[in-house]
């Protein structure tokens, strides 16, 4: 039997559905309009790591790990057409892939839908957690995909992962990560999970041609396996992550690249929390923009109570100044964030 990652994968069965939900409407003599869920089926056979991406033309993709046998897994996408999903297209395959339900593999496509790059995790060594992050790409609507690069430059066996991709332009693409080089030193032998330094966040920029450039450590502590956000802005790129104090307070915090100076901005706390918790919660943001505006959601935990907080700014990510508690309790979190434009 193939041996699984610490979350073991889920199988969702022979179809993928995406549920469309519409919401409940009111007509002007206020009858109810009942709600409806439209299930769009995707063929696909023991499957999951499910992912949406919606290119800048409003194009939905959607990219998926099919599970071909104990042995092999296989990344797939198919784009949505007037309603229906297009025929799946294989990226890659690979008998070493890192595969859990928390961590999925991501794909980002620019406004012609010509350029894409798509990344997945492959493991580097025989820990548990020594994986890399791997990227390839493609110029002619993924008919074709280039070999895999590894996205990050350490060649350290370690933990990479929790990417976000976009698409800056044409063939030009970002990529924030979680890296855990540093949790490595040189005189450790066993596999564990963090106890030797702190997972930092990283970003890095690449080409179809799979150059990686300008790549930068963000942050040198955060959390350790919680998801990351990033979104375009006028001014750049926002990126929102959990970090970890000293303390393990593990708020919220966001972090702007201004283009026009190409430079970062130091990293400060969103929304004090203060949730303080010994481990990860595997619950991070998610962010979206618009222009100069920018909505994050996330999860935690105050005073004992679990919230879903939204938090919006209007000046490419600088401040943000409106803060909504979005549930009435009991809630989850891994939440999606969805600017409506209009």
């Amino acid at each position: 039997m193939k041996k699984f990652s610490q979350w073991n994968k889920q199988s969702f069965g022979t179809t993928i559905y995406i549920l469309l939900i519409l919401l409940c409407l009111f007509s002007c003599d206020k009858k109810h309009i009942p709600l409806q869920i439209i299930e769009i089926p995707v063929v696909s056979s023991h499957s999951g790591e499910p992912n949406l991406f919606t290119s800048d033309n409003g194009e939905v993709f959607l990219s998926w790990i099919e599970y071909l046998d104990d042995t092999t897994d296989v990344l797939k996408f198919s784009k949505l057409v007037d309603d229906s999903w297009s025929a799946p297209t294989t990226i890659s395959a690979g008998s070493d892939w890192f595969v859990n339900w928390a961590d999925f593999p991501s794909l980002a496509v620019d406004k012609t839908g010509n350029y894409m790059a798509a990344h997945w995790l492959q493991k580097s060594a025989e820990g548990t957690y020594d994986y890399d992050v791997m990227v390839s790409t493609s110029t002619d609507g993924g008919l074709n995909w280039t070999e895999a690069f590894i996205l990050h430059n350490d060649g350290v066996n370690a933990e990479h992962g929790f990417v976000s991709l976009l698409n800056i332009s044409a063939d030009t693409f970002f990529a924030v990560w979680l890296d855990g080089r540093n949790t490595k030193t040189n005189d450790t032998h066993d596999h564990s999970h963090g106890h030797h330094g702190s997972m930092s966040l990283r970003a890095a920029w690449f080409n179809n041609s799979g150059t990686v450039f300008n790549e930068s450590e963000l942050d040198n502590r955060v959390c350790d396996c919680c998801q990351t956000s990033a979104a375009v802005t006028d001014k750049g790129i926002s990126v929102v992550y959990r970090d970890r104090s000293d303390e393990e307070v593990r708020d919220i915090s966001v972090i702007n690249y201004d283009r026009s100076i190409n430079k970062w901005s130091e990293s400060k706390i969103l929304h004090s929390d203060n949730w303080k918790i010994s481990g990860c919660p595997v619950n991070g943001p998610s962010l979206d923009s618009y222009n100069s505006n920018l909505a994050v959601s996330w999860y935690s935990i105050i005073d004992g109570e679990p919230i879903v907080r939204l938090g919006v700014s209007t000046d490419d990510g600088k401040s943000f100044n409106d803060f909504f508690r979005l549930d009435n309790g009991n809630a989850l979190g891994r939440t999606s964030t969805l600017i409506k434009n209009e």
